[in-house]
Order: C-alpha cells, then sequence, then structure tokens
C-alpha cells in the first residue's frame, strides 16, 4: 500500500521543506531494512543544508564544510551528544545515530547556524515536494500512527489503516503559529 499525504502549500509556503511526515507502527511491525545509507548534511554559505534531515535509526550523516572558512559541528542533545571539532574547506566527518529522537546541530564557530537531524526508528517518511505532496511507498498492510512533523509546532499524529494494494489519503494542516511550548 501506499500513504499520500497532503499538506497545504499555502499553510507552509516556506516552510515545506522543514517538514516531515513519517509511520510510527508497533515493534516488530514494520523490518528494518538491512542497508544503511550514508546521509549528507553540508555546511555552506555558513548554512546547514538541509536545514532538518530526516534519517532511519542506525544510518551515518556525512557533515562536509564547503566553506572558506572552519566549522566546528557539534551536539549536546540526549539523543546523541558529539563534537567534530574544527575542520577546513573540502573535509568531512560523520556521525553515527543509532536512537530515534531529534538532534539538534549547531557550529561552535557560528552561532547562528543550526540544523536538526530527525532520527527515525524505520524507513517510512516523506518530505513534501514544492506544492505540499508527497508519497510513502511499500507501506505494509497494517494499523500505523502518522506524524506530520515540524520543528516549531508539535507533531499532528492521525491513526491510519493501510490496505495492500490501496492508497490511503492523509491530509494534515499543521499549526506553525503554536509554539510547542504553548
Amino acid at each position: 500500500g501506499s500513504v499520500v499525504p497532503r499538506i497545504p502549500a499555502n499553510e507552509l509556503t516556506s516552510e515545506l521543506s522543514n517538514v516531515v511526515v513519517y509511520l510510527d507502527a508497533p515493534a516488530g511491525a514494520i523490518a528494518a531494512l538491512d542497508t544503511a545509507r550514508t546521509r549528507v548534511m553540508s555546511q555552506s554559505e555558513e548554512r546547514f543544508e538541509p536545514h532538518v534531515l530526516p534519517i532511519r535509526a542506525g544510518e551515518r550523516v556525512e557533515f562536509p564544510n564547503y566553506d572558506d572558512l572552519y566549522h566546528n559541528v557539534f551536539s549536546l542533545s540526549r539523543v546523541r551528544t558529539f563534537d567534530l571539532g574544527r575542520y577546513p574547506r573540502g573535509a568531512s566527518k560523520s556521525v553515527a545515530f543509532q536512537k530515534p529522537g531529534v538532534v539538534q546541530v549547531y557550529c561552535h564557530i557560528h552561532a547562528d547556524m543550526s540544523a536538526i537531524v530527525l532520527v527515525l526508528a524505520n524507513d517510512f517518511f516523506a518530505r513534501p515536494d514544492t506544492a505540499g505532496d508527497y508519497a510513502i511507498e511499500n507501506v505494509p498492510p497494517g494499523e500505523y500512527t502518522i506524524t506530520g512533523w515540524h520543528e516549531r509546532t508539535r507533531p499532528v499524529t492521525r491513526r491510519i489503516r493501510v490496505t495492500a494494494g490501496q492508497t490511503t489519503v492523509v491530509d494534515f494542516k499543521l499549526p506553525l503559529g503554536v509554539s510547542p511550548e504553548s
């Protein structure tokens, strides 16, 4: 089956690239893939790109430096603490992420640089295109919780049933005017 969530583009016009939709399932309901990929969060023009990087637990993230100055990528997040030290243009360092959760990433040298590695329990996640549409393909039949996530709001969740050979449509409206603390 497939899950085809939609987020109205006018709701998140400038923030669509920072939205992630993912499936949670009971332990063992979704088999882990045998291969772990290496993902990339680059440093360019004194910014992390992408700002939000969803990955599966067990994967590595490379942090290449494309700027003409040094960066020092680090995180103090409980999910994964690390400090890669200073490194110049053309160099890259990597980190493995084993536990699901939100990892806030910063640069010791440039205080305004920040990003998020969103570590998820499985490979069933997607990011919207510029119209707000995206799909999560090859989902095994079953009951799931689907979550629409953005760093500036509470996650929005729905319970869904995926049926073999059918497409499940779930629309999300993320309340970006509400902070997670309120």
